[in-house]
């Protein structure tokens, strides 16, 4: 397992508001804002800042293989602080997938005990009741984001793994809800199970499909 250096730019963010006073400097992130099935998934981190931390990297560039060996080796790093919250299909229909992200990294940042500063992956996030920034593509400056990031991805897939055993043919287990062409051809034969996202346009669709219109001539 290799590990960041304490100069590493992947702990840039973190350095600054560490020498600017701020103790416990954390990390948010989600997962599975694009699928058509499935819980969307944050999780937050807050690495000690004499913590020897594993090289860690926006989960989106790593393979499965590599995801779980960083999870195991998160999770391991003496002091660490982190949480996993999740919003169901169920919530993200009634509050649509932009809210229902938000509201999982708020929960997931409200059951971590001791955090002082926040990095929030992408766009502002309102809500939060401590100092934050907002980082684009902070899964890829931000050892705690990107950290974050496994986190939630990994927590999902095993969840999506889950749902392939209770919910067989849509092929869950991987493609993770997304609408592969193998997915959308189960939706349409076997039609929408209860995790699906009823508010996606192909999940509603297939529930309410257009009216034929008879030919004119």
């Amino acid at each position: 397992m290799e590990y960041l250096l304490p100069d590493d730019k992947l702990l840039a963010h973190e350095r600054n508001f560490w020498d600017g006073g701020f103790s416990f400097v954390g990390g948010t992130d989600e997962a599975g804002r694009g699928p058509l099935a499935g819980p969307v998934v944050a999780a937050a981190v807050v690495f000690p800042r004499s913590a020897r931390i594993p090289k860690v990297n926006d989960s989106k560039k790593l393979t499965e293989a590599q995801r779980n060996e960083l999870f195991a080796a998160i999770l391991e790093v003496p002091g660490i602080q982190w949480s996993v919250a999740e919003l169901t299909a169920e919530d993200i229909d009634r509050m649509n997938i932009l809210q229902a992200s938000r509201e999982a990294m708020r929960r997931a940042v409200k059951m971590i005990k001791k955090i002082d500063y926040l990095l929030i992956d992408g766009l502002p996030v309102p809500g939060f009741d401590l100092p934050n920034s907002a980082l684009v593509k902070g899964d890829a400056s931000s050892a705690s984001i990107a950290a974050a990031s496994i986190l939630a991805k990994v927590h999902r897939d095993k969840l999506m793994k889950k749902f392939d055993a209770e919910f067989p043919g849509y092929g869950f287990e991987n493609n993770k809800g997304y609408g592969t062409k193998e997915h959308m051809a189960a939706l349409r034969y076997l039609g929408v199970c209860r995790i699906h996202r009823r508010s996606f346009a192909p999940v509603r669709n297939i529930i309410e499909p257009m009216p034929q219109h008879p030919e004119l001539f």
